[in-house]
């Protein structure tokens, strides 16, 4: 069943489906991210599915479908993004144009019902914003300036975009989630297509759409508590990806494009959380070492 959310009354239909069905029966309903965020609310489904989350391409499924190497791959998703259409087109300007016309219509049709009519400029120069701030620590009360705009409506535009799954935030690491999630977040974009920068941005962005893809699988799939975070000290060291489990690092991730030289922050925190596994991942590297 797909796209039921956009029935009448759907919860409650499904619910007398899931409870009425014949032994051995089984349902998969899909739909867009509208059906999670109107999930949120009416009756509820508790104990009666499974929720999966279906995310881009990868650098894995690229190769066992497609073939060819992993560097290969990964070149392709960082300039066509792991959105089906754009990546599997064979002409990189037919990929273009699916991206162009794809991102119109969200800001055109899927947003305006989260938002005023009047907010649709707005909001596309928000979004505008954020493709060249990738990676970065994101100050909304400095992009609400320059939009003229208060940081409390750039929240709520980021919590629709969060909820349309275009972008995706990581706050930094810290065991109390609530320290952790009142301090300065990171953007990025579930499309690495849209992403406006050089190669390290778009290679860093699509590493970020890649481990939150294993993250919600291991939360998804093996009901494990994951999260993905990035790490900074006050001073300023920084890695770009720290991977969690039950409160606990399992994985200290930082992303370079030839820089072969150990990152002196990943060695610090290797140190500091010795039993997290500490990668250096770097695109040209000639060996591995």
């Amino acid at each position: 069943m797909d796209e039921i959310h956009k029935m009448p009354d759907w919860k409650n239909w499904l619910k007398a489906v899931v409870d009425s069905r014949e032994p051995g029966q089984a349902l998969l309903v899909t739909g867009s991210a509208r059906m999670e965020t109107w999930r949120q609310s009416g009756d509820s489904l508790a104990g009666r599915y499974l929720s999966f989350r279906l995310h881009p391409i990868s650098v894995r499924e690229w190769c066992e479908q497609q073939g060819g190497t992993a560097s290969a791959a990964l070149e392709r998703l960082m300039q066509r993004g792991g959105f089906p259409e754009p990546c599997l087109a064979e002409n990189p300007v037919d990929a273009d144009r699916w991206r162009q016309q794809y991102f119109t219509d969200l800001i055109r049709e899927d947003i305006v019902e989260y938002s005023r009519l009047h907010e649709i400029n707005t909001m596309r120069l928000f979004v505008e914003l954020l493709r060249e701030r990738v990676g970065s620590p994101l100050s909304l009360a400095s992009i609400a300036r320059d939009l003229a705009v208060s940081p409390t409506t750039l929240k709520r535009y980021l919590d629709i975009l969060q909820a349309l799954y275009i972008v995706f935030t990581i706050h930094p690491w810290h065991r109390n989630i609530t320290r952790a999630i009142l301090q300065t977040p990171k953007v990025y974009f579930f499309d690495t297509g849209l992403v406006r920068g050089d190669d390290g941005i778009r290679l860093e962005n699509a590493v970020a759409t890649m481990l939150l893809k294993h993250v919600h699988f291991l939360h998804d799939a093996r009901g494990k508590s994951t999260g993905l975070h990035y790490i900074r000290t006050k001073d300023g060291a920084e890695v770009d990806f720290a991977l969690s489990e039950d409160e606990r690092l399992t994985h200290l991730i930082e992303c370079k494009l030839a820089d072969t030289r150990v990152h002196r922050a990943l060695a610090g925190f290797a140190d500091k959380f010795p039993q997290a596994e500490a990668i250096q991942l770097v695109r040209d590297l000639r060996q591995e070492e």
